[in-house]
């Protein structure tokens, strides 16, 4: 093993559920934004799934410093999205709760509709919620796991956008969340893996279908970022060298990935569609 890969890189730690709290990690991600706002995304909506910590709530709150008004789609971690809603507000931004399972399509309609009725239109839709379960053997990936993991990722996907598509015009923007897994897939994790390729070729058709109304369609595929989904995933002892095998020896921010999302949904990134950005700590992928 080389030495980066050996290095210390956060305190040990893991949580025993999914999702995992942001509320409970040591030290906390980094979620604040990275740059003074431009007015970037003034007047738009946005609707991020998995929005209330993580990548989702750095999303989020670089969102609202652009000016735009977010709804949050998020399982059960209350508080993590009530502090999110806080740091919304200290932005001058205004943001709406929706906890629900995305898996289920019969939520994912609801709250759209819900988002609709009370912002007035959704211009941006972030799919950034996932879920991933560590499992050292393949032949013990089970057909229930197999199709969780798919149903929040992937499925999600299709539920959020064949309901929000309809309501959106000329310039308006998906983004979805991949990984760098896609790329170079990981032993344990053969269905998350599976499901973040499954992303990008996602991502590529949706973008194709969609150009000529004037929508763009991306995608980031971040590496190893310092989120609550990795105490959640693994042994404490993974969790303390996470990210030091990368060329910056360390794990990403999730401020540092946000920054990508903020290009992809703003007009600063208007020729761009069908694309995918990999803020992978130096990690090289053929895309």
């Amino acid at each position: 093993m080389n030495d980066r890969a050996s290095r210390q890189t956060l305190p040990p730690q893991e949580q025993g559920r999914q999702p995992g709290l942001e509320e409970l990690m040591s030290p906390r991600p980094e979620f604040a934004p990275r740059f003074s706002g431009a007015a970037k995304l003034d007047g738009k909506v946005a609707l991020v799934t998995g929005g209330d910590s993580g990548i989702g709530r750095a999303t989020a709150v670089a969102f609202a410093r652009e000016g735009a008004k977010i709804a949050i789609l998020y399982l059960d971690e209350h508080d993590d999205a009530k502090r999110t809603e806080e740091f919304i507000a200290a932005e001058n931004g205004k943001a709406m709760l929706l906890p629900g399972d995305i898996a289920d399509e019969g939520f994912c309609a609801e709250a759209v509709h819900e988002v609709q009725t009370n912002f007035g239109s959704i211009n941006i839709l972030v799919n950034n919620a996932g879920e991933q379960h560590v499992v050292e053997e393949p032949l013990r990936i089970t057909a229930k796991q197999l199709q969780r993991t798919f149903a929040t990722n992937v499925f999600s996907m299709f539920y959020l956008s064949r309901q929000i598509l309809p309501r959106m015009k000329a310039g308006d923007t998906i983004i979805n969340m991949a990984s760098v897994t896609a790329y170079r897939g990981s032993k344990h994790l053969i269905d998350y893996s599976a499901t973040k390729g499954a992303i990008v070729a996602f991502t590529r058709a949706l973008a194709a279908a969609v150009a000529a109304q004037g929508i763009r369609v991306n995608a980031v595929a971040p590496g190893p970022i310092w989120t609550p989904l990795i105490p959640a995933s693994f042994k404490a002892g993974h969790v303390s060298k996470f990210g030091g095998d990368t060329p910056l020896g360390r794990p990403g921010q999730p401020n540092e990935v946000a920054s990508c999302i903020v290009f992809l949904a703003s007009e600063e990134s208007s020729y761009v569609t069908g694309q995918v950005l990999h803020p992978t700590g130096g990690e090289p992928v053929s895309s």
